[in-house]
C-alpha cells in the first residue's frame, strides 16, 4: 500500500500493466534489470538510449533521487524522490505490479 501511494505521482505519465500504452514516459512493467532507453514502441531521449544504465535497484533509487542527475539530458520532468522509503516503497510496487501482471492477476 505504501509504494501504491508513492506510485501516484508516476501514474501520471507511466503506466505499469503488461501490454499497457506508454504515456509521456515508458510504461513500467518488467523494468527492472532491463537495460535504460529499450522498451519498445516508447521514444526516448538521445541521453537515455546512450546510457549504459541498466534499471537494478540501486540504479533505480539513484536516478529516483534525482533523474535529471543522474542521466543530463533525459526527458523525464520529474524533480525526484526525496524520502530513501519513498524510494524503496516505490520500487517494491512496481516489481510487485510486474510479478501479478505477469501471472495474471490482472
Amino acid at each position: 500500500e505504501k509504494g501504491k501511494k508513492v506510485y501516484r505521482k508516476c501514474k501520471a505519465c507511466h503506466t505499469i500493466a503488461l501490454g499497457a500504452k506508454h504515456r509521456v514516459g515508458p510504461n513500467l512493467y518488467q523494468i527492472i534489470n532491463r537495460k535504460a532507453g529499450k522498451t519498445e514502441g516508447y521514444r526516448y531521449s538521445k541521453a537515455m538510449k546512450n546510457s549504459e544504465v541498466v534499471w537494478n535497484e540501486e540504479n533505480l533509487s539513484k536516478y529516483l533521487i534525482n533523474p535529471r542527475k543522474f542521466i543530463k539530458g533525459t526527458k523525464m520532468a520529474f524533480a525526484g524522490l526525496k524520502k530513501d522509503s519513498d524510494i524503496s516503497n516505490v520500487i517494491y510496487y512496481i516489481k510487485e505490479m510486474s510479478r501479478k501482471n505477469w501471472y495474471g492477476y490482472f
